[in-house]
């Protein structure tokens, strides 16, 4: 039986997509997830199957939310290994890292736009795409931030979902 993470945007946020934790873990489970559990309220759900097609696993979640809660939420699912490979690869060091936000994403971004967004520049704003993360760090905080996950979304055409530097521990914590 492998171990999972499912990351779902845009969850519990200023009152839209409510979720109630306790209600999806209820619901994946009936679905036939096992040993599900979820760490606040911002769409982390650890859990394990018996399939090892992620997509399958995607779709699977996404179709049990949109029947159950009757809205569409992205979904991405990751092997622990791959999101303990993300928060290593994060270039910032470690000061820097302890306050950078992690925004994976569903897809990787075209090249082309990737060396477009590349240049920008924002004063105490810095960030890094890689194939399936951006790191961004804001010395002024991310809620001051120019840019942010919205931004990078429609620059690159990509979906991306953000977890700060302690939800990323939390969440190997709890899947390793």
């Amino acid at each position: 039986m492998a171990q999972y993470i499912a990351l779902l945007r845009g969850i519990n946020v200023s009152g839209q997509k409510k979720i109630p934790m306790a209600e999806l873990r209820e619901l994946l489970s009936k679905i036939g997830l096992e040993n599900v559990q979820t760490y606040i309220q911002s769409g982390n759900v650890i859990f394990q199957s018996l399939e090892n097609d992620k997509t399958l696993l995607e779709q699977l979640i996404h179709n049990a939310i949109k029947s159950h809660f009757g809205f569409e939420v992205p979904i991405l699912i990751l092997q622990p290994k791959e999101l303990k490979q993300i928060f290593d690869d994060c270039p910032f060091e470690q000061e820097k890292k302890q306050n950078s936000y992690f925004m994976m994403l569903y897809s990787r971004a075209d090249k082309d736009l990737v060396d477009v967004v590349s240049q920008l520049s924002y004063k105490n704003e810095e960030f890094k795409i890689t194939n399936n993360a951006i790191y961004f760090y804001c010395s002024v905080g991310y809620g001051k931030a120019k840019l942010g996950n919205n931004f990078f979304e429609r620059k690159l055409k990509v979906t991306a979902t953000a977890r700060n530097y302690k939800t990323m521990l939390m969440l190997m914590k709890l899947s390793l």
